[in-house]
C-alpha cells in the first residue's frame, strides 16, 4: 500500500470483521472507543489508497464481510446520540468533566464514519452491498441535505470570536454545530454516488429518492441557496477542504466540486429510464425544475457537457402537461434504523446520559493519560498530513500554521502568541498526550 502503509492486509481485515453496532448506552465506552479507533485507522488508508490511485482493499473487505449495514446503523446511531443524549449532557448541572475530548471523540463518530462511506461509496458494488439499508441511508442524506436548505448563509464567525468567553461544553456545542455542515456536504457526496447505481436500485428506494422525499426538487433548492458559497467583503467564497476559501476572479466561473455533485445528481434522477418513470412531474414538481434552466449556461455545459441532454429533458418538459399525483398502491419497505432506536430508548435519554456522565465521561488522570496514548498512536502524524488537502492549519486562529506543539506534537500554531493564547484550552490535553508518548 505504499511508502505510506498505516494497515497491512491482514490488519485491515482483522479491524474489518470486528465491526459491529453499540447500543446508544454504549458510546464512549472501552470498546466502543477501540472501534472508533479502527475506523479512524480504515478511514485514513481508505483515503491513502484513493489518493495514490492503487487497488482499494478496504472498500473490499467492507463489501466482501458484509459490514457496509453496519456502518449505516453506527451512523445513524450516533446521529440519534446527538441529537436526544448529548443535548441532555449538555443540560446537566452537575457535569463539568476536566476533559471533554472523549466526548468529542463521539461527536466528531459521525464524521469519521460519512467520510469513510464518502470514500468507498464511489464503487457502485458498495451500494449494491447494502442492500435493504441504502433505504436508511437515503433517509439520513435527506435529513442532511434539509439542514443544508435551512442553512442561513455566510455570517460564520471566526473560531476566535466563537469560543470566547465559553465554558468547555459550550465550546464542544460549537465545535458539533460546526461539523454538522461539513458532515451534511459529506451526505450529500454519498446521495450522490446512490443515484449513480439507480439503475439497480430497488423499487422501495426509488420510490422514497422520488416520492416521499422529492429529491430532484430539494436538489433544486440546493443549487439555488449554495450553501457552500458566500459573499464576504464583496468577495467570493467556497467551502472547500474543510475551510472557506476565497475564489480568485478568474476561477469564479470554474464549477465548484459540490455544485457538480448536485448536477451529477439531478442528472442520474430525471435522465435515467428506471427513475423518469417513477417520479412523478407535477406542476410543483415541473415549475421546480424548469428554475434549472437559468443555471444551465454555455460555461456550465463546457465544463459537463452530458448536461446537455439535461437542457433537452426541460425544454420537452416546458411544453408537456404535467400530471397530477399518482396514488398507486405498492407495497414496499420502509427504512427501519432510526425507527427502531428510538423505540428502543424511547423515555430513557435523560438515563442515558446519567449513565455515562458517571461510567464514561468521567475519566481518571491514568485512564485519560492511556486514551491520550491510544489517540497517539492512531493519529500517526506521517499519515495525517499525507491524507491532509493541504497545509496545517492554526488550532487557535485557523490560519495556516507552520510550527507544531513541540510537547504534543499534535497542534499547529502560526505563530507563538496563538500558541500562548491556545495553551489553557489545549494544555491539559497535550499534558496527557506528552506523557502518553513516554509511557510507551
Amino acid at each position: 500500500m505504499g511508502d505510506l502503509e498505516l494497515l497491512l492486509p491482514g490488519e485491515a481485515e482483522v479491524l474489518v470483521r470486528g465491526l459491529r453496532s453499540f447500543q446508544l448506552r454504549e458510546m464512549g465506552s472501552e470498546g466502543w472507543n477501540k472501534q472508533h479507533e479502527s475506523l479512524e485507522k480504515l478511514n485514513m488508508q481508505a483515503i491513502l489508497d484513493a489518493t495514490i490511485s492503487q487497488a482499494e482493499p478496504i472498500q473490499e473487505l467492507l463489501v466482501n464481510h458484509g459490514k457496509i449495514p453496519t456502518l449505516v446503523e453506527e451512523l445513524i446511531a450516533v446521529e440519534m446520540w446527538k441529537q436526544k443524549v448529548f443535548p441532555v449532557l449538555c443540560r446537566l448541572e452537575d457535569f463539568k468533566p476536566q476533559n471533554t475530548f472523549p466526548i468529542y471523540m463521539v461527536v466528531h463518530h459521525e464524521a469519521s464514519i460519512i467520510n469513510l462511506l464518502e470514500t468507498v461509496f464511489f464503487h457502485k458494488e458498495v451500494c449494491e452491498s447494502a442492500d435493504d439499508k441504502v433505504l436508511d441511508l437515503v433517509d439520513y442524506c435527506h435529513r442532511k441535505l434539509i439542514l443544508l436548505v435551512a442553512r442561513k448563509g455566510g455570517g460564520d464567525l471566526s473560531e476566535e470570536e466563537q469560543f470566547q468567553d465559553s465554558t468547555p461544553m459550550q465550546e464542544l456545542q460549537k465545535q458539533a454545530e460546526m461539523m454538522e455542515f461539513e458532515i451534511s456536504l459529506k451526505a450529500l457526496s454519498v446521495l450522490r454516488y446512490i443515484t449513480d447505481c439507480v439503475d439497480s436500485l430497488s423499487l422501495s428506494t426509488l420510490n422514497r429518492m422520488l416520492r416521499t422525499h422529492n429529491l430532484p426538487c430539494l436538489l433544486v433548492e440546493l443549487l439555488e441557496h449554495s450553501p457552500w458559497s458566500r459573499r464576504v467583503g464583496g468577495k467570493l467564497q467556497h467551502f472547500e477542504s474543510g475551510r472557506w476559501q476565497t475564489v480568485a476572479p478568474s476561477e469564479q466561473q470554474k464549477l465548484n466540486k459540490l455544485d457538480g455533485q448536485v448536477w451529477i445528481a439531478l442528472y442520474n434522477l430525471l435522465l435515467s429510464p428506471e427513475a423518469r418513470a417513477r417520479y412523478c412531474l407535477t406542476s410543483f414538481a415541473k415549475g421546480q425544475l424548469l428554475k434549472l434552466q437559468a443555471f444551465l449556461t454555455d460555461t456550465l455545459l463546457d465544463q459537463l457537457p452530458n448536461l446537455a441532454d439535461l437542457k433537452g429533458f426541460l425544454a420537452h418538459l416546458a411544453l408537456a402537461e404535467t400530471q397530477p399525483p399518482k396514488k398507486d398502491l405498492v407495497l414496499e419497505q420502509i427504512p427501519e434504523i432510526w425507527d427502531r432506536l428510538e423505540r428502543e430508548n424511547k423515555g430513557k435519554w435523560q438515563a442515558i446520559a446519567k449513565h455515562q456522565l458517571q461510567h464514561v465521561f468521567s475519566l481518571s488522570e491514568k485512564d485519560l493519560r492511556q486514551q491520550a496514548q491510544r489517540w497517539a498512536e492512531t493519529y500517526r502524524l506521517d499519515v495525517l498530513e499525507a491524507v491532509a488537502p493541504e497545509r496545517p492549519r492554526c488550532g487557535y486562529c485557523n490560519a495556516e500554521a507552520s510550527k507544531r506543539c513541540s510537547r504534543c506534537q499534535n497542534v499547529w500554531y502560526c505563530c507563538r502568541e496563538c500558541q500562548v493564547k491556545h495553551w489553557e484550552k489545549h494544555g491539559k490535553t497535550c499534558v496527557l498526550a506528552a506523557q502518553g508518548d513516554r509511557a510507551k
